[in-house]
């Protein structure tokens, strides 16, 4: 299937999944609760999560640099922020894209960038783990799923500390066709990765993911507050939006999608918003959290011609 229609795909099926949250919702009640929001948080919620690209682009550039890629400013920004599209698109190409893109403009061989996106993947778990330490016990339920996620990358740490240990994963995952299809890209890229987790690297990209976060969990809480909903904390508010990001990392769904949303809209009935009201703040979240980034990423990557872009076997 191409690239646009895949996306065409997705974009529907993920239309067609809200659409039913809304019939199933009363509509009326959810129009009511939209007219409550208070616009004057706008401009601040839209700086917050642009400042949250800006956090994650230097943890790009950072991790670049450590891979000894070096490319101008203005094209990585490009090429970073034409991620954000593909990431509703589960598969090669939407982890791969930037790959694709230093490849087609850089001649950039994959075997060097596809460890960069691997990288950035661990760093976004790392990251969202330490800060869900912020306020976990204010959160039973997510200590959980902190306590999974936790031994999860503890054991991910371990495999890439050691050589052996890791070809016998990489052995493992081959027997398994879900993820028969990433055993090339990671054995070919154990050295870069272990490199990128070691030293002064591990320190930055991590300290740049828990910024990150903590900026995602302030989006949320500015939210809250432009629905007038100000009796739970900022640091209860962390676990609980962590926790629900977490569950959707473990769905394996593009963003998480229908996962997140009707876990945190759950979590946050929990806490005594009324559900009418929890789903429609959970919706303008996801519209201000990840699809302003997705509608951003398809301009750049329209600017950066990666729509014409084929998968290929170039290394």
């Amino acid at each position: 299937m191409k690239l646009g229609n895949k996306i065409i795909v997705v974009v529907i099926s993920i239309i067609g999944l809200y659409a039913g949250f809304l019939i199933v919702s009363d509509l009326a009640t959810i129009s009511d609760k939209i007219s409550n929001f208070n616009t004057n948080f706008i401009p601040l919620i839209f700086l917050l999560v642009t400042s949250g690209w800006l956090v994650l682009f230097l943890r790009w550039h950072v991790l670049l640099r450590n891979a000894k890629i070096f490319i101008p400013v203005k094209d990585s920004f490009l090429i970073y922020t034409a991620g954000f599209s593909l990431t509703i698109i589960p598969g090669k190409v939407g982890e791969l894209l930037k790959s694709q893109l230093l490849k087609s403009k850089f001649n950039i061989p994959r075997t060097k960038t596809v460890p960069v996106v691997l990288l950035e993947q661990l760093y976004t778990v790392i990251g969202i783990i330490t800060i869900s330490l912020f306020g976990i016990w204010y959160f039973e339920l997510g200590i959980y799923v902190f306590s999974f996620f936790l031994i999860a990358l503890i054991v991910v740490l371990t495999l890439i500390s050691s050589r052996k240990l890791f070809d016998k994963a990489i052995q493992f995952l081959g027997k398994r066709k879900f993820t028969s299809k990433f055993v090339t890209p990671l054995s070919s890229s154990y050295d870069s990765i272990k490199h990128g987790t070691r030293g002064r690297i591990l320190f930055v990209s991590s300290g740049l993911s828990v910024i990150f976060w903590f900026i995602e969990s302030a989006t949320v809480f500015l939210i809250l507050m432009a629905f007038g909903i100000t009796d739970i904390e900022f640091l209860k508010v962390i676990p609980t939006y962590t926790t629900s990001i977490l569950l959707g990392i473990l769905s394996f769904l593009p963003m998480g999608v229908g996962v997140v949303e009707g876990s945190l809209v759950g979590f946050f009935s929990l806490q005594g918003i009324e559900t009418s009201l929890a789903f429609t703040v959970v919706i303008i979240i996801r519209l201000f959290t990840r699809w302003y980034p997705v509608s951003f990423g398809f301009i750049m990557l329209k600017i950066s011609g990666g729509l014409k872009l084929r998968e290929t076997d170039d290394t």
